[in-house]
């Protein structure tokens, strides 16, 4: 199983369990979120963890993600990165653009004060 997904009361947290967020996943990853933003979740936690690495295709996962919740009207947030996918997404210059939390309490924390 690539992904755990758990439904909370006013968000859906999505774990991704690979050490990877590649051209292999990130498809997947992308369907996941169009079906749980298609059930009418606007907003999303995306929990990287375990990953180790990511590549253009898993950032372009986080983008649709993102994309998503925000035509939904929705919050999305990412956590759980560690330096080497946080240093990507800096060079993406896409920190700017993503709600970014240290932790699952911070990420569930930034919803709550958007909502």
């Amino acid at each position: 199983m690539e992904f755990k997904i758990d439904k909370f009361e006013n968000h859906t947290l999505i774990k991704v369990l690979e050490e990877k967020l590649d051209t292999h996943i990130a498809p997947t990853l992308k369907s996941e979120l169009v079906l749980v933003s298609g059930n009418g979740e606007k907003n999303i936690v995306l929990d990287l963890d375990n990953c180790r690495y990511c590549d253009s295709s898993g950032l372009s996962a986080i983008l649709v993600a993102n994309r998503l919740c925000k035509n939904a009207n929705g919050t999305f947030v990412l956590t759980g990165l560690n330096d080497a996918v946080e240093r990507l997404i800096t060079i993406s210059q896409l920190d700017t653009v993503l709600n970014i939390a240290n932790s699952l309490e911070e990420a569930v924390t930034l919803i709550k004060e958007a909502g």
